[in-house]
């Protein structure tokens, strides 16, 4: 245990390829961290969107936690469905949970599990794209985290809030996933194994993702400064 490193908490392949006792538990990790993202206030630091795109690159592995299905496609399809599914339970939770202690969430102090600027960051985010900002969330690190929470607390139409959740969370969910098999597939006829370079396309998704959120940071700055 003192040979632990650490630093394999932030790396996606960790998860994606862990065995307990010999036995492979990749999938239920995954199924856990994609949930825990959105109901569980843990959306800051587990690797989210590089996890996914990960997951498509090792779909075939993930899936036989469960069964051996020959065929490439299904087990994709199965893959990003099962995702979907959590990412609709984990927002369900998140919305719950701001729903019933949103007062007291304004109110709590900073702590390692709780920023209380990335809940302000979200309302605004929320009360600027209204219901679209679920699906825009869903993209966001540490948005997606906080909208649905931000989404109770403000008492958004339960209808109104799953249809945006079931439509952001198989979005997010087959596009990442199905990329990030089928871009294997096209960069392995060309001799690139993509698996051999994991710690660069961590380090693209994460450029790719949280671009949004920095660009909109450089924006507010010239106005602060008037």
């Amino acid at each position: 245990m003192n040979n632990f490193d650490w630093s394999q908490l932030i790396n996606p392949e960790f998860y994606i390829t862990l065995t307990v006792g010999g036995i492979q538990i990749g999938l239920f990790i995954v199924l856990f961290i994609v949930f825990a993202e959105t109901g569980l206030f843990a959306g800051f630091f587990l690797p989210g969107d590089s996890l996914l795109f990960l997951a498509g690159i090792y779909s075939r592995d993930l899936i036989q936690n469960l069964a051996f299905i020959p065929s490439d496609f299904i087990n994709v399809l199965l893959l990003s469905t099962l995702v979907a599914i959590m990412g609709v339970l984990g927002n369900m939770t998140g919305y719950w949970f701001g729903a019933k202690s949103g007062y007291y969430l304004f109110k709590k102090e900073d702590s390692f599990w709780f920023k209380k600027k990335y809940l302000l960051q979200s309302k605004d985010f929320f009360e600027k794209y209204g219901g679209k900002a679920i699906i825009y969330a869903r993209f966001l690190p540490i948005l997606r985290t906080f909208a649905p929470i931000i989404a109770g607390i403000v008492s958004m139409d339960k209808q109104k809030f799953m249809f945006y959740n079931v439509l952001s969370s198989f979005l997010w969910s087959f596009l990442l996933i199905f990329s990030g098999h089928y871009l294997y597939g096209i960069f392995l006829k060309e001799g690139i194994d993509l698996k051999e370079h994991i710690e660069y396309i961590i380090i693209i998704i994460v450029i790719i993702s949280t671009f949004p959120v920095l660009l909109k940071i450089l924006k507010k700055r010239p106005s602060e400064k008037l």
